[in-house]
């Protein structure tokens, strides 16, 4: 328990001190976010934080390799390591000089390649308790490495707005360490729970009080997105990857449902589905009236809540839990499909003046 807590108080110092270094380097040097059709600041913001972030996340993983047992956990973690370092690069240099999308693509399936040979896979479909299991087999590979790829880009376009992302994430993050501490899993919750860490030494910065001080630019989003769409894969002591499928996806509908939405939107509109746009689930929002603040709080809100539904399922089970869990994908379908269509009224009484 001491060592456990030691671990994350370093974890959080050394994302804090990381991320305070890099505010006062890239404003020595002029390094800034630059502004396009997706975003929605204005002013010099560095957008380098996703550095303290990987940092914070590394030192931690490290001094836990060194007071517990990894073998525990079933997988190679060194693999989720090399992987998610393989996509914090790509994305710190996208920062620096964007990529094509066909060559980051390229570096997220080598990314999705390396997790998947470390024993990073869903195994089986389960609900609950119920009679009810589907094993994968062979075709647990291309589910998982479709699941990591779409879950990593998804929190890459969610990211958009002060705190937002992190939100998110921290939120998301503390919720795998409760399905692993049901399952008596207590160092890969840790590794959850230092993931939280990290992030929340970075959120320091980046909350609107009153405006964010620095952006986790792609490095950290597309980091972040990673590493959340492989915790998941941490095996239980019978082999079996520990969030089974429904769920992972349901701690992480927000993002999903914003990215399954982006993709609608430009196929509608005949434009490539990575051409940026101001119609986001924050954009929209932001469209009604509500400040950026404003906005934060109730999409952090939103996503206590699919957190509290998703954690209360893993611990009812049975039934009941097949319940909350279908409560939150509906709960998710609500939420968007009434800010959509608030957002097409607001365009046509606009257009209409």
């Amino acid at each position: 328990m001491v060592n456990g807590l030691i671990v994350l108080f370093v974890a959080f110092l050394a994302s804090i001190v990381s991320v305070a270094t890099i505010i006062r380097l890239t404003t020595k040097y002029n390094i800034f976010d630059s502004v396009d059709d997706r975003k929605i600041h204005t002013g010099n913001v560095p957008r380098l934080g996703g550095i303290g972030i990987f940092i914070g996340f590394l030192v931690g993983l490290v001094l836990l390799f060194l007071s517990f047992d990894f073998h525990k956990l079933g997988n190679n973690l060194w693999a989720l390591i090399l992987g998610s370092a393989i996509i914090f690069v790509m994305g710190v240099w996208d920062d620096f000089k964007p990529w094509r999308a066909r060559y980051k693509l390229l570096a997220q399936c080598v990314a999705a390649i390396v997790v998947l040979a470390g024993n990073f896979t869903f195994s089986r479909i389960t609900l609950g308790s119920l009679d009810f299991a589907w094993d994968m087999g062979i075709w647990r590979f291309p589910l998982t490495f479709v699941w990591i790829i779409g879950v990593t880009n998804a929190f890459n376009l969610i990211d958009g707005l002060d705190g937002q992302a992190g939100s998110l994430a921290t939120l998301s993050a503390v919720t795998y360490g409760v399905f692993f501490l049901y399952y008596d899993s207590k160092v890969a919750a840790l590794v959850c729970v230092i993931l939280a860490i990290a992030v929340l030494g970075f959120l320091v910065f980046n909350l609107p009080l009153p405006n964010a001080r620095i952006f986790m630019g792609d490095g950290g989003s597309q980091f972040l997105g990673f590493v959340l769409s492989v915790l998941p894969l941490m095996n239980t002591k019978d082999g079996f990857a520990t969030i089974a499928l429904p769920y992972a996806a349901a701690i992480l509908i927000i993002p999903i449902y914003d990215t399954i939405a982006a993709i609608w939107r430009r196929k509608r509109d005949g434009r490539r589905i990575d051409s940026p746009d101001r119609f986001h689930l924050h954009h929209k929002l932001i469209l009604m009236g509500f400040t950026k603040r404003q906005v934060l709080l109730i999409v952090a809100t939103f996503q206590f809540i699919i957190c509290l539904f998703v954690s209360c399922a893993v611990w009812i089970r049975g039934v009941f839990a097949v319940i909350l869990l279908i409560a939150v994908y509906l709960m998710g379908l609500l939420f968007f499909s009434i800010i959509h269509f608030r957002k097409n009224e607001i365009l046509s009484r606009t257009e209409s003046n």
